[in-house]
């Protein structure tokens, strides 16, 4: 039984290493899951057998009394912050002044994680203690619930010294905050605000089995106290990720600050599709000789600049909710907001998707609420703060009739969105043909929403075909106060060039339901042209990879509308 739980320890923390660091599963959920409980049992029959390292250690352990405190041998500083590119430019100017006569100076360029920081102790390698920061000198033991972690190695795997404090950060990932939160607002309790508050929250849980229910993960970022494992920063990582620690291999030796502010460019860029939270990059002189040349202040490194992006969450007030009709009658509920800067832009309007995420979200007007914006997603309400709910605010009403033309609403084939059947409702039509001239479909440069909406004023355009008459009344056009001849030319031009767009895109300008960018792509390639595609049957549809029942059907109704096949 004692060899047995020791291979099943083993095992279970190789298969956790190839998962969660080097993503090479070699076996599926279901047979870990089997190994691992039988580990468990064996354990529980047997409670001598369970070891400091044991992997069931991540399921958490009965609650204690309180968490106590953990002053740290070195104290853990804050980093100075950076927000745009001349700033960082002057910390270059700094390092280089400190390192006069060093000739080549090497940064290294890591993802900021937007979490808790965390210092690890291990004793001949095995976790000793585990502490949060606190104030830089002081912090609380949380041992046994960052042992919950995945990335936290329970024991290290070797060469490693006598000594080895590891610091890092704990985050959780996007998808795990998502279901909590949607446990939460089942409950009817509140929202967090963030997967950083969710994370902080769970590390100091007084029941460490509330933490493992978090899903937490652990990446470290730099070696405390301890005889040196490397020589530099970026092989002090790779010494780590060999031990066992979650080390994320998102990074760049940079030989210029330059280069580091194309780093920085590119995980701004990705930042939203990341699995979990970032609010910058962090940017280190990569030899630890010169770092300690440099040495410290009182508050940090004079070694390392964390580049901070735009925060993607703020609070502000609902102070009404709208009705939006998109190009397929889908009707948003929209939340009319005080104005507030997030996500590096000033946002004054966000999305409640609909009614029934609207309910369940417990949002109403007066609210003060969290919104959130990451990357180019829409600004959308993640929730309501409910102990600043004003008295006497009431659930906001479920519309029955389409706000532009007065039409009954219909419930879509979900059943959850309410949707309005008129095609030639004037909200459908602006919407279509905003669509078709988007970047992602036709491209057409100079015909946005206030453009469009014009055009349909002087009724020139009152569907898509109506864009390529535009030509013949150039000269009505021009006459069109704040409209000069050289605007009028630029936009005929465009709406010319779009003549030989690609033809996915054409398909994707169409606006047909569920048929993205992608499904675009894929009928393009299938049908080739357009007098093809308008004639293509659901056999023919559902035979194309990634094409399903309901996208294969709901292709089919559109081209067999006659009002469809005229456009």
């Amino acid at each position: 039984m004692k060899e047995r739980a020791a291979w099943l320890r083993s095992e279970l923390e190789r298969h956790n290493r190839l998962y969660y660091q080097q993503q090479a599963p070699e076996i599926g959920d279901t047979e870990y899951d089997r190994l691992f409980r039988e580990l468990v049992e064996l354990e529980a029959a047997n409670p001598e057998l369970r070891t400091e390292d044991s992997p069931t250690h991540r399921v958490g352990s009965a609650p204690v009394k309180d968490l106590p405190e953990h002053r740290h041998r070195r104290p853990m500083l804050s980093l100075d912050n950076a927000f745009d590119a001349a700033e960082l430019r002057a910390f270059d100017e700094r390092v280089r002044k400190g390192l006069a006569g060093v000739d080549s100076i090497e940064y290294i360029a890591e993802l900021k994680f937007d979490g808790l920081s965390l210092s690890l102790i291990y004793l001949e390698g095995l976790l000793n203690v585990a502490a949060t920061r606190g104030d830089g000198t002081t912090g609380e033991n949380v041992t046994a619930n960052a042992k919950t972690a995945q990335g936290v190695p329970l024991r290290l795997e070797p060469p490693f010294p006598p000594v080895l404090e590891v610091r890092g950060e704990v985050v959780m990932p996007k998808a795990a905050f998502d279901s909590l939160n949607a446990v939460r607002l089942e409950r009817g309790e509140q929202a967090f605000v963030n997967p950083r508050n969710a994370a902080a929250g769970g590390m100091r849980q007084l029941d460490s089995r509330l933490t493992a229910q978090r899903k937490l993960q652990f990446f470290a970022y730099s070696q405390g106290e301890g005889e040196p494992v490397a020589e530099a920063q970026s092989l002090v990582l790779d010494a780590l990720g060999r031990m066992g620690f979650g080390v994320y291999s998102q990074r760049k030796l940079c030989g210029s600050i330059e280069e580091v502010l194309e780093f920085v460019d590119s995980v701004s860029s990705e930042r939203a599709s990341l699995p979990f939270g970032i609010d910058g990059v962090v940017i280190k002189v990569n030899e630890i000789s010169l770092q300690n040349q440099l040495g410290s202040t009182s508050r940090g490194p004079r070694w390392a600049i964390a580049y901070k992006f735009p925060a993607e969450q703020s609070f502000t007030k609902i102070l009404a909710i709208s009705n939006h009709v998109g190009r397929t009658g889908v009707i948003t509920p929209v939340a009319e907001l005080e104005p507030v800067f997030v996500g590096g832009v000033t946002v004054s309007r966000a999305t409640l998707h609909n009614y029934e995420d609207l309910t369940r979200r417990n949002v109403r007007v007066g609210d003060t609420v969290i919104i959130q914006r990451a990357g180019d997603v829409i600004p959308e309400v993640v929730g309501a703060v409910l102990d600043k709910r004003p008295a006497g605010s009431t659930e906001p009403e479920v519309p029955t009739h389409c706000p532009e033309c007065q039409t009954l609403l219909v419930r879509d084939d979900s059943g959850i969105a309410l949707r309005c059947p008129n095609k030639s409702c004037p909200a459908q039509v602006s919407q279509k043909i905003i669509h078709f001239a988007s970047r992602g479909a036709m491209d057409i440069e100079g015909l946005g929403e206030k453009m469009v909406m014009r055009l349909i004023e002087m009724a020139l355009v009152a569907e898509l075909p109506d864009i390529y008459r535009l030509a013949v009344n150039a000269e009505k056009l021009a006459s069109e106060d704040r409209l000069g001849e050289q605007s009028v030319k630029k936009l005929l031009d465009a709406i010319e060039k779009s003549k030989t767009q690609d033809f996915a895109k054409f398909i994707f300008g169409l606006g047909i339901r569920f048929v993205g960018d992608r499904t675009a792509a894929d009928l393009a390639k299938a049908f080739g042209a357009i007098n093809v595609f308008r004639k293509a049957h659901y056999d023919e549809l559902i035979a194309i990879p990634d094409i399903g029942p309901r996208t294969a059907s709901e292709i089919e109704s559109w081209l067999e509308e006659p009002e469809n096949q005229r456009i």
